[in-house]
């Protein structure tokens, strides 16, 4: 199953934001397998706003970007243990999960260390010919009895903090090595039994299942040493015992760490810097949620995504470059998004985005389910000032027509309680303005420019011109483009005012104009798309 993200541009305008919802509810039902969410990539404009709640859509969640996250990457479902488990049971959860390391959480699965491969192969392979020791790291007898599935027939009384040993040799040798705190491993042998208890040792383990003879046990119990008996041989026995340590004992009490939205290239570095080469993904309270491996990076599959009304990457949503894209669907120019995979891409020169995706659920006899439909008239009427700018086609009548009829609703009367009611801009300011639908263009090989839109009923905007030409020019400076404009577009009156901060000459040039202070009047100029950026990219 894939999660494909549709997501129009960003500063999203209504067409935008209907196609997303529109064009992954049809993907849903023709591909079930596959989740298709719908995403904006910034706030929605008052239009849209008004047109979600005419239409009671869910508006899209918002995406910041689509690179990939450690939990695009990670290892789910794996082995934990806590302080107490023996280092033999997180061997055995290593075997059994195919893993090199095993995070170690408290009570509250919170992770705490990390024990590795290499921590337990410590355990079997030392520098010296020494016995093993316990002194930095104390083992139990509960454990020891749980390891080697034995039997405890006396308790200790003291810290098991002392070498391991296994008994082979004859009873007066044994004072020369072993000493008080020691564990030895010893068979049914009486009188090194009891010469073990008189040194003061912690711990006798007998194995083969043997039980010590009674003045072995009642003399262990006098001293405070503890007899355990294991059903395995004396190697086994001695082997498992040296596992029997604790893992809080031995674990890395600093381990990487990651949080799941964390970016997979900034951990990246990190995992190859660690020697058991992986972070530990942790959720906000730090308990456990999967492992970031170095295998989990080589090749990672991408984020994928669905472009709607859009295919210039200065539009697109952060991190596109990186991602999978599916397909795009768009009614402008081709754009500069470069894929990494076959994509199929539509560009088709209809008035609205809105328009090709209810062609498509057409295509596929399908219906969109009345909120959607509701969202897709409105993104058509929007998108061609309710049919009459230059933009619009034939299709975009036909399917205004198609989805008056599904809604029984008039077009016209909609389209013109829309524009009324998203044209009142009175108490939004000068810098919400001009980007509340604004799109960048790259101009030429090192420029930038940006031309924003608003429809009006009217000419409420002529009280602002010298404050909105201010945010313009502030917009322009922060951004580092060549130009900044904003259409202030009259429904009624069928022409644009347009503002202009930067490189005004360009602006002159496309539309042959004198030279002004940045205000310029462009009678029956309704598109953007169509009769103002294709000049202006033109002029530069």
């Amino acid at each position: 199953m894939s999660l494909v993200y549709v997501t129009g541009h960003r500063n999203p305008d209504l067409d935008s934001i209907a196609s997303a919802i529109g064009y992954a509810e049809l993907m849903q039902r023709l591909h079930p397998d596959d989740e298709y969410l719908p995403v904006r990539l910034g706030p929605v404009n008052a239009q849209t706003r008004w047109a979600l709640e005419r239409s009671r859509a869910r508006e899209p969640e918002p995406l910041d970007h689509v690179k990939l996250r450690a939990r695009d990457v990670m290892s789910e479902g794996s082995p934990s243990a806590s302080r107490d488990t023996s280092l033999r049971d997180v061997g055995i959860a290593m075997s059994k999960a195919d893993v090199d390391l095993v995070p170690i959480v408290d009570e509250a699965g919170a992770v705490v260390g990390l024990v590795t491969a290499r921590d337990l192969a410590r355990r079997y392979v030392k520098e010296t010919s020494e016995p093993s020791s316990f002194a930095d790291r104390p083992v139990s007898a509960d454990l020891i009895v749980d390891v080697v599935e034995g039997e405890l027939l006396v308790r200790p009384d003291r810290r098991l903090d002392g070498r391991l040993w296994a008994v082979t040799v004859d009873t007066p040798t044994m004072g020369k090595t072993m000493g008080p705190n020691d564990i030895v491993v010893v068979g049914n042998r009486p009188d090194a039994q009891l010469r073990a208890v008189e040194i003061g040792v912690a711990l006798i383990v007998s194995p083969y299942g043997e039980h010590p003879c009674e003045a072995t046990i009642e003399a262990a119990r006098a001293k405070g040493t503890g007899i355990v008996v294991s059903p395995l041989d004396s190697y086994v026995t001695g082997r498992l015992v040296s596992l029997s340590v604790p893992a809080g004992e031995v674990m890395s009490r600093d381990p990487l760490m990651a949080e799941a939205d964390d970016l997979v290239e900034d951990i990246a570095d990190r995992v190859k810097e660690v020697h058991y080469s992986a972070a530990v993904v942790a959720d906000s309270v730090g308990r456990l949620v999967g492992l970031v491996t170095r295998s989990d990076l080589v090749n990672p599959e991408p984020r994928h995504v669905l472009l709607v009304d859009h295919a210039e990457e200065a539009q697109s949503v952060v991190g596109v470059g990186e991602a999978h894209v599916v397909e795009i669907l768009d009614h402008h120019h081709i754009g500069s998004i470069e894929t990494r995979f076959p994509v199929a891409a539509t560009f088709d020169p209809v008035g609205s985005t809105a328009t090709l995706v209810v062609e498509r659920f057409r295509g596929h006899g399908r219906e969109p389910k009345p909120p959607t439909a509701m969202m897709l008239l409105l993104a058509v009427l929007s998108d061609t000032v309710i049919l009459t700018s230059p933009t619009t086609t034939d299709r975009d009548q036909m399917v205004v027509s198609y989805l008056e009829e599904l809604l029984e609703i008039d077009a016209q009367a909609l389209g013109t309680e829309m524009f009324e009611a998203s044209s009142n801009v009175a108490d939004v300011s000068a810098a919400e303005i001009i980007r509340r639908d604004a799109k960048e263009y790259e101009a030429g090989s090192d420029k930038r420019i940006c031309i924003a839109q608003i429809e009006t009923v009217g000419r409420g905007l002529a009280t602002r011109r010298d404050e909105l030409l201010e945010a313009l020019e502030l917009a322009r400076a922060e951004g580092e483009l060549a130009m900044y404009a904003l259409m202030v577009t009259d429904i009624v009156a069928m022409g644009t005012e347009l503002l202009v901060a930067g490189e005004r000459a360009a602006i002159e040039r496309a539309f042959e104009l004198e030279p002004d202070s940045g205000v310029y009047d462009l009678p029956g100029v309704m598109s953007r798309k169509k009769q103002v950026a294709p000049k202006v990219l033109q002029a530069f």
